[in-house]
């Protein structure tokens, strides 16, 4: 009776450390999913920012191109009554002088299209995601978990909005490139920068 409730209770462990194991696992994909779905909000967000200014920056344009298309109307006026004079030969001269004017005002709108657009300073490229973590990893002498780094990063950057999902999903990148390190004490994991003797994933296809 004894070795019937042993084996069951064998059974039992058994069962349990595998669904302890299913449940690691899932929480470890909701992670991953949640941090890929973060960094294409990120995107989107900055694609809906750069369309906004295009888009402010295209009504400013043709705000102020606008007065350049009506001049050629004005000697419209004047023409008509020498109309009913002379014949039709010298009514059609005012219309070619008309149209012969209206090609010059396309240099206008493009000299001031230009003038707008050198006047508007080109905005400094900030440095990617990957090469903020990669320079701290580089920076360290010390094992470092992803919620240091997340939050050095942000102290560092605060209009950067640096989360602490992303960042991982950032260094789980560069381990797989050989670019950093990772390493498990218990149940955390740290990373730190790359053994210089060992070649990277990078120099090892250049070399093939």
């Amino acid at each position: 009776m004894s070795d019937t409730v042993a084996a069951k209770n064998g059974v039992t462990t058994q069962y349990l450390a595998r669904v302890a194991d299913d449940l690691e696992q899932n929480l470890k994909e909701q992670e991953r999913l949640g941090t890929e779905i973060a960094v294409l909000q990120s995107q989107l967000a900055e694609l809906e920012a750069d369309r906004a200014v295009l888009v402010s920056l295209q009504e400013a344009l043709g705000a102020s191109s606008a007065p350049a298309t009506p001049a050629p109307a004005a000697p419209e006026p004047e023409s008509a009554p020498a109309a009913t004079v002379v014949d039709k030969k010298d009514t059609a001269a005012p219309a070619k002088k008309a149209r012969a004017k209206k090609p010059a005002a396309v240099p206008v709108q493009r000299a001031r299209k230009t003038k707008t657009a050198a006047a508007k300073p080109a905005e400094p490229r900030q440095p990617s995601l990957v090469t903020l973590a990669r320079d701290f990893l580089t920076s360290q002498t010390e094992p470092r978990s992803a919620a240091e780094i997340a939050e050095a990063l942000a102290q560092e950057h605060p209009d950067r909005g640096i989360k602490k999902t992303v960042v991982r999903t950032t260094l789980e990148g560069l381990v797989a490139k050989n670019h950093a390190q990772r390493s498990k004490q218990g149940s955390s994991v740290f990373y730190t920068a790359p053994d210089p003797t060992e070649p990277s994933a990078d120099s090892g296809a250049s070399s093939e």
